[in-house]
């Protein structure tokens, strides 16, 4: 049952769930369905996870606790598993048509935010995780235009377990919602010359709004690319790419203009006459996120 302080006010059919997704800071959850938390399959692995689970389970589920209360721990000792076991619930809830349905209401309406990047030019983001399990990190904001992850601007968000909201739903959402996600090839509006270099910079293109937006995507929904990248400049000069100061990765955030450019860089998105023979970088470890890697040419 919620608090002392909820039961107060007038909303004597108040659930708790309704009850916990309404709590500031709680704005990124949707509300998870009874008949979702009571198919014994959705919660299959969650009680081994969940401390005093029988009673969080009645919490959640707003079921009047057993007449023999003396095994009954401390209520607050019984919140705290609750809000672990409806967190958990909920990574698994928005991985479900429902669920998605009921996160894309929320992206819509902007609730999770832009992205703080400039040039996403106030793109939404959606929540993530970096691990599945808790107690591990907290909440991150998945951006689909550059395709980082952020830390939510609002400390009242900062403390949420990122295992709450998955290493799963942010990609899963945009495969399900495309229309939702800028297209996957950015063609700048204003006329270039054909062929574009492969090691031209994408950010000299300027963008315009003016002319309508073709989709490049055969399969059609997406909004246009924010294609522009930052390009650090002194007295109107650009820095020098190899410069240690300069912007080594800026390809990070490059994206292509036609799915013909996919052709001319490896599966590690580098340009393939640039390719270095003797790399011998391991395939195979794939286990945590991969290091941003120093293209210079090493000085002996």
């Amino acid at each position: 049952m919620p608090s002392s302080s909820a039961s107060s006010t007038p909303t004597s059919t108040l659930t708790w769930i309704s009850w916990f997704c309404s709590l500031p800071g709680h704005e990124y959850f949707c509300e998870v369905q009874e008949d979702f938390i009571e198919d014994d399959f959705n919660l299959t692995g969650l009680n081994s996870l969940v401390p005093f689970w029988k009673e969080a389970m009645e919490m959640v589920l707003d079921v009047e606790p057993d007449e023999d209360s003396s095994k009954i721990p401390d209520v607050s000792i019984v919140e705290a598993s609750a809000e672990l076991l409806y967190g958990l619930v909920h990574q698994r809830y928005i991985i479900t048509r429902q669920g998605l349905q009921a996160m894309a209401d929320k992206y819509e309406g902007g609730i999770f935010g832009s992205c703080p990047r400039v040039y996403c030019q106030g793109c939404y983001v959606v929540p993530c995780g970096r691990s599945d399990l808790p107690g591990l990190d907290t909440v991150k904001l998945y951006c689909p235009n550059c395709h980082d992850i952020y830390v939510p601007p609002s400390s009242r968000f900062q403390a949420l377990p990122g295992a709450f909201f998955g290493t799963t739903f942010a990609h899963l959402f945009f495969q399900s919602y495309r229309e939702l996600a800028p297209a996957p090839f950015y063609k700048p509006p204003t006329a270039t010359s054909p062929g574009r270099s492969p090691h031209s910079n994408g950010s000299e293109s300027v963008s315009s709004h003016d002319e309508p937006f073709v989709n490049p995507n055969p399969y059609g929904g997406q909004k246009r690319a924010a294609g522009k990248v930052y390009v650090p400049r002194i007295y109107g000069f650009r820095v020098s790419e190899r410069a240690k100061s300069g912007p080594r990765m800026f390809w990070l955030r490059l994206r292509p203009e036609n799915h013909e450019e996919l052709d001319m860089v490896d599966w590690r998105g580098r340009w393939i006459d640039e390719v270095d023979d003797d790399d011998d970088f391991d395939e195979d470890d794939d286990e945590d996120d991969r290091p941003m890697e120093d293209f210079d040419p090493v000085s002996k």
